[in-house]
């Protein structure tokens, strides 16, 4: 594993940093990464690495070449609208990046956390993750470039869908089977991890962050994935404005689905998403604000019922019942 004098020695290759004193600033990177931000002389940047074990209770190996991915999603995303994603600067020895810092943009999490809940800007993200599906979906070159059904597995699949599956004997049939249908769609370019932890709010709507997972595969995942989050913020907090920011989001992803049938879409969506929400109960990545016992039995309760009784998207986050509901 890269040194953090490793990295600088990388910076100064590439160019980006000269012979003086660096300062590696230390970021928030999750559970997956090291992330610093650097000053340079053309201004700030970040650079990312990732880890092979992540930082979680249980055993959780990924392969590093994930970086690689993440590098060329954002770039592919640029491609689609250069506002939704950092330019990358430059790529390091050890699948390492640079890209440029995005200054005086709050992440949305934080924005959530803190009770600022914009629907506006809910939609903006679900047309922002429409559209690089929409512009990827039944490309050959976009799939040739993304041939990370290994890394999607192990990063999403296993720790997600399969581990709960392992321990719980009831939803297993259920869980097992989606978990094959997820691996088997190959339809467009998947982000993989459309969290609001790796989501900026920018002047000019959301910049996403963090595509380690990247992978041709189902984009119903993605929506999935951001709506799990959202309703996970509503039992957290009881404010309905999470629910309606859910909606938002659904509404706005919807029109733009042109790839395919949206009615099948959302209705994959709907059963991907009562498995993650379980899954952030009782997987390998449990949500860490999540720890009052009462909202871990509402989320539980819910989703075991959407599991074996699935409904589509829509109509999930409309009866979703919130803190104490």
């Amino acid at each position: 594993m890269a040194t953090d004098a490793d990295i600088v020695a990388d910076l100064r290759a590439a160019g980006l940093v000269g012979e003086g004193d660096v300062v590696l600033e230390p970021l928030t990177g999750g559970v997956s990464c090291d992330v610093w931000k650097v000053e340079t002389p053309s201004g700030p940047i970040v650079v990312k690495r990732p880890l092979p074990q992540l930082r979680v209770a249980a055993e959780w190996h990924a392969p590093v070449e994930r970086g690689t991915s993440e590098v060329r999603w954002l770039r592919r995303a640029r491609g689609v609208d250069a506002r939704i994603a950092p330019e990358v600067l430059a790529e390091l020895p050890g699948h390492a990046f640079a890209m440029r810092f995005l200054p005086g943009c709050p992440v949305w999490k934080d924005e959530l956390m803190a009770g600022r809940v914009d629907r506006a800007f809910a939609a903006q993200v679900g047309t922002g993750i429409a559209a690089v599906h929409a512009e990827t979906a039944h490309k050959d070159g976009d799939r040739a470039d993304f041939p990370n059904d290994e890394m999607f597995r192990a990063l999403r699949v296993d720790p997600f869908l399969l581990y709960v599956a392992q321990h719980d004997a009831e939803l297993a049939p259920a869980l097992t089977a989606l978990a094959a249908d997820l691996s088997g769609r190959k339809i467009a370019l998947v982000h993989g991890d459309v969290s609001p932890k790796n989501i900026l709010v920018s002047g000019d709507g959301p910049v996403f962050l963090d595509a380690e997972c990247a992978v041709y595969g189902d984009p119903a995942f993605d929506l999935a994935f951001c709506t799990t989050h959202l309703l996970l913020k509503a039992v957290w907090s009881g404010d309905a404005r999470m629910n309606e920011a859910a909606t938002a989001l659904v509404v706005a992803y919807r029109a733009g689905i042109d790839w395919e049938d949206a009615d099948g879409l959302l209705l994959r969506t709907g059963k991907l998403t009562a498995t993650l929400l379980l899954a952030r109960v009782e997987g390998k990545s449990p949500a860490p604000y999540l720890t009052d016992p009462e909202h871990k039995r509402i989320v539980r309760d819910q989703a075991r019922v959407l599991i074996l009784a699935p409904q589509p998207i829509d109509a999930l986050v409309a009866n979703w019942k919130r803190k104490f509901a």
